[in-house]
């Protein structure tokens, strides 16, 4: 007697799916041995953390989107799903592993992966072809930089930020939040309870007319 056996085999979108992730998670992990103090967290962002840090954002108005600390893309690859056409996502990180592993593994014409400090992103946008940034977020874990560093970081993202353009974060400490408002006009701020751990939402924003009025002085 024959008995059907079924076929335990998981689609091959699913074991590939499955492979991609674990792949992610293990890059991930490296580079957090390697670097701890340069990794916010072990356990990347929640989905609902990435949905609510990403929803003030007009997509229309969108030319230059700016990401400190990529990591393997957790918030890289939403951003692209959101983003123009036309429009560019420039991923900054210090960490050599994380650089590889998005250039090779997010093959999207719109995304350009860089090595270097966020303090640099003047420079970096220069490189882009552009001169502003619309937005700009931030993954870094401001509580463990030196306070020169983190200070030269925010300072730099401001004088490279459009008019109306917000710079953003998502830390379990309140630093980027008192960083973000020493130096942006109006500050938003939130708290996503159901990521591991929770981590506070922070949205500084550029106003017009302030920079207007810096312009004059």
């Amino acid at each position: 007697m024959n008995v059907h056996q079924p076929n335990r085999k998981l689609p091959r979108n699913r074991r590939k799916g499955i492979w991609q992730f674990a792949e992610a998670a293990t890059t991930f992990f490296r580079g957090f041995l390697e670097h701890p103090g340069m990794v916010a967290s072990v356990v990347p962002s929640s989905r609902s953390t990435i949905n609510a840090m990403l929803l003030p954002i007009d997509w229309a108005r969108c030319r230059l989107f700016v990401e400190f600390g990529p990591g393997v893309g957790t918030f890289t690859n939403h951003i692209l799903d959101c983003l123009p056409e036309d429009s560019t996502l420039l991923a900054i990180d210090t960490n050599p592993r994380f650089v590889e592993y998005l250039r090779n593994t997010i093959h999207d014409p719109r995304l350009q992966v860089v090595l270097g400090s966020a303090a640099d992103v003047e420079s970096f946008v220069r490189a882009a072809g552009h001169s502003r940034a619309d937005y700009v977020i931030s993954g870094l874990p401001f509580s463990s930089l030196p306070l020169e560093t983190a200070e030269q970081i925010v300072d730099a993202t401001y004088a490279v930020m459009a008019e109306g353009g917000a710079f953003m974060t998502y830390q379990f400490r309140r630093t980027a939040r008192r960083l973000t408002e020493g130096r942006f006009e109006r500050v938003d701020t939130g708290l996503a309870l159901s990521n591991v751990p929770p981590c506070v939402l922070v949205w500084g924003w550029k106003l017009k007319d302030c920079a207007v009025r810096e312009a004059a002085e």
